[in-house]
């Protein structure tokens, strides 16, 4: 009797998803979501502030093997106005805003939010529903109600309109690495 051979599917290259951040909060959710997915893929947050430019970019990612699934993503925060055109003027990258602050797009795990709102009133809200949060920290309390609530949260932010207050567009990361997921 013959055996059937295995017949390779040949090699796999996984992307690289570079996640250059504003700050502490954005980077925790980004780490929660490289041990959630735990893909075989790099998720290489780095937070760069508002001193981010194409070159910054390029001198971070210079010493890196790139391939061309390799994605650049740029999570921050809409606040401050000139920070758009200032962000939109970078080629190559994936624009990931929340408008106003990234603590809308965990407000929108928990309610819809369809009218204008501050920073102030973003965070106060969100703390009405977990009055433990704290900026830049990603507690047991916060990572239940994210995973749990993170199609509703998708769901709401694909209905807002983009760049404007209030907004998110985390649910494209989400989206991809669903799609990375699947292909496993």
């Amino acid at each position: 009797m013959s055996r059937n051979k295995r017949i390779p599917k040949g090699k796999v290259i996984n992307p690289t998803f570079f996640v250059f951040c504003e700050g502490e909060t954005e980077e925790a959710y980004i780490c929660y979501l490289r041990s959630k997915y735990r893909l075989p893929l790099l998720i290489d947050s780095k937070i760069a502030g508002n001193r981010i430019t194409e070159k910054y970019i390029h001198n971070y990612k210079k010493n890196t093997t790139n391939h061309p699934k390799d994605k650049t993503y740029l999570v921050y925060d809409l606040d401050v106005p000139e920070m758009l055109g200032k962000l939109q003027a970078i080629n190559g990258i994936i624009l990931l805003t929340s408008n106003p602050c990234f603590e809308l797009w965990y407000l929108l795990h928990l309610q819809e939010q369809k009218t204008k709102l501050t920073s102030t009133d973003c965070t106060t809200k969100l703390r009405q529903h977990l009055p433990k949060y704290n900026k830049g920290t990603f507690n047991n309390e916060l990572k239940n109600l994210v995973s749990k609530n993170q199609l509703k949260a998708v769901n709401r932010a694909v209905k807002l309109n983009k760049f404007q207050n209030p907004s998110s567009q985390l649910f494209e990361l989400i989206k991809e690495m669903e799609e990375v997921k699947k292909q496993k």
